[in-house]
């Protein structure tokens, strides 16, 4: 498997991380810099061109909300999660608690496989 063929499946499988990151993220009142920074802390990379037509999306189907805070020199978009956005939150992260339980037995089966091949 090619560094590209890798790149692209690892594209796919961030598209959906990057959602439940971002809700989880947002229990926490953030502008979007900080969070592009504190997930870099956490070891992950996110490029500011991904996560800003991210909120954009959340904040239209209602699951984050924005507001504008200009008591600073340089004014920062703040966002926070909705109602809406914690329920839909711990259905993706059912979903993905679900998906992890499932590849753990799966890797178990297989590891068992071998060695009694």
């Amino acid at each position: 498997m090619t560094d590209t063929e890798i790149g692209s499946l690892e594209t796919e499988m961030n598209r959906g991380f990057l959602h439940i990151l971002v809700l989880a993220l947002l229990e926490k009142d953030m502008y979007g810099y900080a969070m592009v920074k504190h997930i870099e802390t956490l070891g992950y990379k996110v490029e500011e061109n991904t996560l800003y037509p991210l909120l954009r999306r959340l904040e239209k189907n209602g699951w984050i909300a924005s507001k504008w805070d200009v008591t600073e020199d340089r004014p920062r978009k703040f966002y926070s999660i909705t109602a809406g956005g914690r329920e839909i939150r711990a259905a993706l992260l059912e979903v993905w608690r679900n998906q992890d339980r499932v590849l753990d037995k799966i890797m178990k089966e297989s590891t068992d496989a071998r060695k009694t091949a």
